[in-house]
Protein backbone atom coordinates (compact mmCIF):
# COMPACT_ATOMS: atom_id res chain seq x y z
CA UNK A 1 0.00 0.00 0.00
CA UNK A 2 1.33 3.40 -0.82
CA UNK A 3 1.15 6.49 1.35
CA UNK A 4 -1.74 8.81 2.02
CA UNK A 5 -0.81 10.74 -1.13
CA UNK A 6 -3.54 8.59 -2.72
CA UNK A 7 -6.13 10.42 -0.72
CA UNK A 8 -6.88 13.49 -2.74
CA UNK A 9 -4.14 14.02 -5.27
CA UNK A 10 -3.21 17.12 -3.33
CA UNK A 11 -1.63 17.95 -0.02
CA UNK A 12 -2.67 20.42 2.65
CA UNK A 13 -1.48 24.01 2.38
CA UNK A 14 1.00 23.41 5.20
CA UNK A 15 2.95 20.97 3.03
CA UNK A 16 1.83 18.03 5.12
CA UNK A 17 3.30 19.23 8.39
CA UNK A 18 1.44 18.04 11.48
CA UNK A 19 -1.26 20.39 12.63
CA UNK A 20 -0.27 22.31 15.73
CA UNK A 21 -3.85 23.00 16.75
CA UNK A 22 -6.14 20.01 17.12
CA UNK A 23 -8.81 21.43 19.40
CA UNK A 24 -10.56 23.57 16.79
CA UNK A 25 -13.34 22.06 14.72
CA UNK A 26 -11.60 22.84 11.42
CA UNK A 27 -8.31 24.23 10.19
CA UNK A 28 -8.38 26.61 7.23
CA UNK A 29 -5.32 25.12 5.50
CA UNK A 30 -6.31 21.44 5.92
CA UNK A 31 -7.55 19.81 2.70
CA UNK A 32 -9.73 17.32 4.59
CA UNK A 33 -11.32 20.10 6.67
CA UNK A 34 -12.10 21.83 3.36
CA UNK A 35 -13.74 18.65 2.06
CA UNK A 36 -15.67 18.16 5.32
CA UNK A 37 -17.15 21.65 5.18
CA UNK A 38 -17.77 21.68 1.42
CA UNK A 39 -15.05 24.13 0.33
CA UNK A 40 -13.49 21.38 -1.81
CA UNK A 41 -15.86 19.08 -3.70
CA UNK A 42 -15.66 15.33 -3.19
CA UNK A 43 -17.69 12.27 -4.16
CA UNK A 44 -19.42 11.68 -0.82
CA UNK A 45 -20.38 8.06 -0.18
CA UNK A 46 -21.84 8.40 3.33
CA UNK A 47 -21.95 10.99 6.07
CA UNK A 48 -23.20 11.73 9.53
CA UNK A 49 -23.28 14.78 11.73
CA UNK A 50 -19.70 14.02 12.84
CA UNK A 51 -18.07 12.23 9.87
CA UNK A 52 -17.81 12.27 6.07
CA UNK A 53 -16.83 9.37 3.78
CA UNK A 54 -15.70 10.14 0.24
CA UNK A 55 -14.06 8.45 -2.74
CA UNK A 56 -10.28 8.58 -2.87
CA UNK A 57 -9.25 10.56 -5.95
CA UNK A 58 -6.40 8.16 -6.76
CA UNK A 59 -7.63 4.79 -5.47
CA UNK A 60 -5.30 1.96 -4.48
CA UNK A 61 -8.11 -0.62 -4.84
CA UNK A 62 -11.37 -0.94 -6.80
CA UNK A 63 -13.13 0.46 -3.71
CA UNK A 64 -11.10 3.08 -1.83
CA UNK A 65 -13.04 5.40 0.42
CA UNK A 66 -11.70 7.74 3.09
CA UNK A 67 -13.70 8.31 6.27
CA UNK A 68 -12.82 11.51 8.12
CA UNK A 69 -14.14 13.30 11.18
CA UNK A 70 -15.56 16.76 10.61
CA UNK A 71 -13.53 17.85 13.66
CA UNK A 72 -9.87 18.49 12.88
CA UNK A 73 -7.38 16.21 14.61
CA UNK A 74 -4.03 15.32 13.06
CA UNK A 75 -4.21 11.61 13.94
CA UNK A 76 -6.73 9.06 15.16
CA UNK A 77 -4.99 9.13 18.57
CA UNK A 78 -5.51 12.89 18.80
CA UNK A 79 -9.14 12.44 17.77
CA UNK A 80 -9.62 9.86 20.54
CA UNK A 81 -8.16 12.29 23.08
CA UNK A 82 -10.38 15.13 21.82
CA UNK A 83 -13.66 13.24 21.42
CA UNK A 84 -14.40 9.55 21.84
CA UNK A 85 -17.85 10.28 20.38
CA UNK A 86 -16.25 11.53 17.15
CA UNK A 87 -13.96 8.49 17.06
CA UNK A 88 -16.89 6.11 17.57
CA UNK A 89 -18.88 7.86 14.85
CA UNK A 90 -15.95 7.60 12.43
CA UNK A 91 -16.07 3.81 12.75
CA UNK A 92 -19.89 3.69 12.79
CA UNK A 93 -19.96 5.19 9.27
CA UNK A 94 -17.81 2.35 7.85
CA UNK A 95 -20.66 -0.21 7.52
CA UNK A 96 -22.66 2.46 5.66
CA UNK A 97 -19.73 2.84 3.24
CA UNK A 98 -19.61 -0.93 2.69
CA UNK A 99 -23.34 -1.07 1.97
CA UNK A 100 -23.18 1.93 -0.37
CA UNK A 101 -20.28 0.40 -2.30
CA UNK A 102 -21.80 -3.10 -2.37
CA UNK A 103 -18.95 -4.84 -0.55
CA UNK A 104 -19.10 -7.29 2.34
CA UNK A 105 -15.36 -7.80 2.81
CA UNK A 106 -13.04 -4.87 3.26
CA UNK A 107 -9.76 -3.79 4.80
CA UNK A 108 -9.45 -0.83 7.14
CA UNK A 109 -6.16 1.02 7.21
CA UNK A 110 -5.05 3.88 9.44
CA UNK A 111 -1.69 5.60 9.08
CA UNK A 112 -0.75 7.53 12.20
CA UNK A 113 2.44 9.50 11.66
CA UNK A 114 4.83 10.35 8.85
CA UNK A 115 7.10 7.33 9.35
CA UNK A 116 4.24 4.97 8.46
CA UNK A 117 3.06 6.91 5.43
CA UNK A 118 0.61 9.53 6.70
CA UNK A 119 0.88 12.62 4.50
CA UNK A 120 -2.45 14.33 5.16
CA UNK A 121 -2.50 15.20 8.84
CA UNK A 122 -6.22 14.96 9.48
CA UNK A 123 -7.40 11.74 11.12
CA UNK A 124 -8.90 9.30 8.63
CA UNK A 125 -9.56 5.65 7.90
CA UNK A 126 -9.07 4.04 4.48
CA UNK A 127 -11.80 1.57 3.52
CA UNK A 128 -10.39 -0.72 0.82
CA UNK A 129 -12.28 -3.46 -0.98
CA UNK A 130 -13.39 -4.98 -4.23
CA UNK A 131 -10.21 -7.08 -4.56
CA UNK A 132 -8.37 -9.89 -2.82
CA UNK A 133 -5.70 -8.73 -0.38
CA UNK A 134 -2.89 -10.73 1.16
CA UNK A 135 -1.50 -10.33 4.65
CA UNK A 136 1.95 -9.98 3.06
CA UNK A 137 1.01 -6.59 1.63
CA UNK A 138 0.95 -5.22 5.18
CA UNK A 139 4.66 -5.80 5.83
CA UNK A 140 7.02 -2.80 5.88
CA UNK A 141 9.51 -2.34 3.08
CA UNK A 142 13.14 -2.97 4.08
Amino acid sequence: MSSDAHETGTTPGDGGAPASETTSDTTSDCVFCAIADGRIPAQVVAESERSVAFEDRTPAAPVHVLVIPRRHAATVAELAEASTDDLADLFAVIPEVARAKGITDYRLMVNSGASVGQTVFHAHVHVLGGADFTEASMTPQA
